[in-house]
């Protein structure tokens, strides 16, 4: 299993990327935190890379690791005719339901 396509091909990332990511998500930064973000990112796909080198086909997926199921409980109204105190929220009087004020023009 390939933890992703991507990180096939050993991939780094330069400075002029971060510059280029930056700019397109509108975050400014400068030089210094660039130098990190790219340190950061690319010990990220060494780790990856690794990740991609273990023989995982005989290994079964997990939903979680512990082999627990979900606990079933009836499905019961707890609560009844609470209607009128619900609607003394509402922002305006009304027995029908919530009058709140239009935000679509």
């Amino acid at each position: 299993m390939v933890v992703c396509d991507i990180f096939k091909y050993h991939m780094s990332i330069d400075l002029k990327t971060i510059k280029h990511i930056s700019k397109l998500s509108r975050i400014s930064v400068d030089e210094q935190k660039a130098e990190k973000l790219a340190g950061d990112l690319n010990s990220i796909f060494k780790f990856i890379e690794k990740l991609n080198e273990l023989k995982t086909e005989n290994v079964v997926p997990l939903t979680s690791v512990a082999e627990t199921t979900l606990k079933l409980r009836s499905d019961e109204i707890k609560s009844k005719d609470i209607r009128k105190q619900i609607l003394k929220n509402s922002p305006q009087d009304n027995e029908d339901y919530f009058v709140v004020p239009k935000v679509i023009e």
